[in-house]
This record gives structure tokens, sequence and C-alpha cells, in this order.
């Protein structure tokens, strides 16, 4: 049967039919190329030739005939379908950093799935700047016509969708702003970590362009590794978590940290 012939997919984009592949995988943790292709509404023959795209952008593997997530943070998955891993994780999380935001602020916004959330939930603080090295965060901001944006240039990343590189280091010590947002694919010993050392450095130097400093943190982040350390937890003005965290490492966080927040046990002030 061909493709636009499979019931569901008809009007299915490719990159929609992978991103609804990809969420199916990381919500249940692994599936069958069959139970997905039924789920979908596609051929197995589809499914298959999708995760093999999956697999190249470090989205998904194939282990002993079942399609399971990538999330050890040791490689980059491609952002667009890094939105969609624990999404309603860091949504919670977002509106609880948003609600820091006062109006009329700038905010400093790096690549991380994080900070889409985060952009996405700022929707009602009025008249504020963002300022970013995100193509997928610079393109909402110009479709929902923000009072000010900064897209910080350099060289693009396309897993990232955003700028890196000197030309990006340059330009952020030219800049400060009331707010820098931060997250991390991994948080090991407290330390913030990445797999790329480029994608590191932008993130410490968004750390000092910003006066008040938020990690935006699940609590998948204290499963991963990473290589590259950009900074310690002690560092951020707020540390946010979910309420899936742990206790002991939300006291541990307390420790170090002067304020942190755990996102959907104590209620949000901000209309975000």
């Amino acid at each position: 049967m061909r493709e636009n012939q499979e019931g569901r997919s008809s009007g299915m984009s490719v990159r929609a039919r992978q991103l609804a592949i990809a969420k199916a995988v990381m919500t249940g943790d692994a599936a069958t190329a069959e139970e997905l292709a039924g789920l979908i509404g596609v051929s197995v023959m589809t499914i298959y030739r999708d995760v093999s795209i999956l697999e190249d952008c470090g989205v998904l593997r194939r282990n002993r005939g079942r399609i399971v997530a990538v999330v050890n943070g040791l490689h980059a998955v491609d952002a667009i379908f890094r939105v969609e891993q624990g999404a309603e994780e860091k949504r919670i999380i977002a509106r609880a950093g948003a609600s820091l935001v006062a109006p009329g602020s700038s905010v400093l916004l790096d690549d991380s799935s994080a900070g889409v959330w985060l952009f996405r939930s700022l929707d009602r603080v009025d008249t504020l700047t963002i300022v970013t090295n995100s193509l997928l965060i610079a393109n909402q901001a110009i479709s929902e016509k923000v009072s000010g944006l900064v897209i910080i240039g350099g060289e693009y990343r396309p897993w990232a969708h955003s700028s890196m590189g000197a030309i990006t280091l340059e330009a952020l010590k030219r800049i400060t702003t009331d707010y820098c947002f931060l997250s991390a694919p991994g948080i090991v010993a407290m330390s913030c970590v990445h797999p790329y050392e480029d994608v590191a450095e932008v993130k410490r130097a968004m750390l000092r362009a910003g006066n008040e400093s938020v990690l935006l943190a699940d609590h998948a982040k204290f499963t991963r590794r990473g290589i590259f350390r950009f900074a310690d937890v002690g560092e951020f003005d707020h540390v946010i978590v979910d309420s899936g965290t742990p206790g002991p490492i939300v006291s541990e966080l307390r420790r170090r940290s002067p304020d942190v927040i755990v996102a959907g046990d104590e209620p949000v002030t901000a209309e975000s």
C-alpha cells in the first residue's frame, strides 16, 4: 500500500511523522516497529525508514528487535526532537522560571529544549527583549512579534539549530542581560556537563552575561553523563527542578544553591 493511502498518515508530513514516532518511543521507553506502525497508521517499512533517519539524528536506536530512546547524554540529539523529551516536566519547570521574570526585562536563552519551553512560557510577560543563539527560539520570537530580539551569530550547528564558536563567544562578551536561563544534558556530581566542548564554552559565557542566572533541570538530567563541565549548580542564583527529582538530590541542591524551586510542589505566582 502506498504511504499516502495509509490511513492516518494521509496529510502528515515526514517530519511530523518522525516527531510522532520519537514521542511515542520516548513516552513508552521502547516499542516494536509493528506497534509504531499501528499507532501512526503507516507501514512497517515506513517505520523502519523513519527510524533509520532518527538513528542518524541520535534520537533512537534499535536494540534486540525493539526501538528505544537514546538518553545517555554522551552525545547530542537533534534539538527538534529534544523538545519532545520530558515535555511535561519541561513545561512545568518553564512556568516556574517565567514567574521569576519581570516585565520589561532582557532574557538570555541558550539553545536547550528547556529554553524553548521557557520562551513559550514568557508569552504573558510584557515588553521583553529576548537574546539567544537558538534559531528555534528566534524563529518563534519573530512569529510572535516580541518587543525585542537579539540573535547571537556564529558558526551554525545543524543538529543544535543554533550558532557556536569564536564569533558567538566574542558576541557574548558584549552582552549583559537581566536574566540568563540555561539547561544541561547532564548533571554529574552537581556539575553541569555537555558532550561537546564548544557548546559548553558558549553556556559558560552565557552564565557570565546574565545578572540573574537560572538553571532549568528536570529529574532525568541527574541520571545522564557528559564530558565538558561548564558550571556548578551553586553558581546559579536559582535552580528549578521538577517534583520527580529524588529527595536526596533536592537536599544537596539546597545545600549548594541559594534558591531551589521544586516546580509542581509550589504555586507559580506569575500568569505565565
